[in-house]
């Protein structure tokens, strides 16, 4: 399944082209990919902020939480950051972030979850 696009009113991004988790997603851009499956592609953060940073990233393009249509896709993305945490052994022991816009520190506008762990992670965090 290729990186489809859903453009969001409040997003720039209008092509797959110009979102570089597409292109990560379609093969054309590297990554350090832990995890793929139908729905999604797990890989290593460029600017990891734990010792384990893990990106889960659906294949269609969302711009951010807010847009997300199919309640299925959540579901989806969580049995991934499961399955990631397992496979990396910290089931148990991990932190998710989701950043929804800008102002909360959503850099890449494509729906993205942070698997943070590998060290004690403080509250309230940010």
């Amino acid at each position: 399944m290729a990186c489809s696009v859903i453009k969001c009113p409040l997003c720039e991004v209008t092509t797959m082209e110009s979102c570089p988790f597409c292109a990560i997603v379609n093969k054309q851009l590297p990554a350090e990919l832990i995890y793929e499956d139908e729905y999604c592609v797990a890989f290593k953060d460029i600017r990891p902020q734990a010792p384990v940073h893990v990106l889960v990233v659906p294949k269609v393009h969302v711009a951010c939480a807010d847009d997300v249509s199919d309640p299925q896709l959540w579901g989806r993305l969580m049995s991934a950051v499961k399955t990631v945490a397992s496979q990396l052994g910290v089931a148990g022991a991990y932190r998710i972030v989701v950043n929804c816009g800008e102002s909360a520190g959503q850099t890449v506008p494509h729906l993205h979850i942070h698997l943070l762990a590998g060290r004690g992670l403080q509250w309230p965090p940010g």
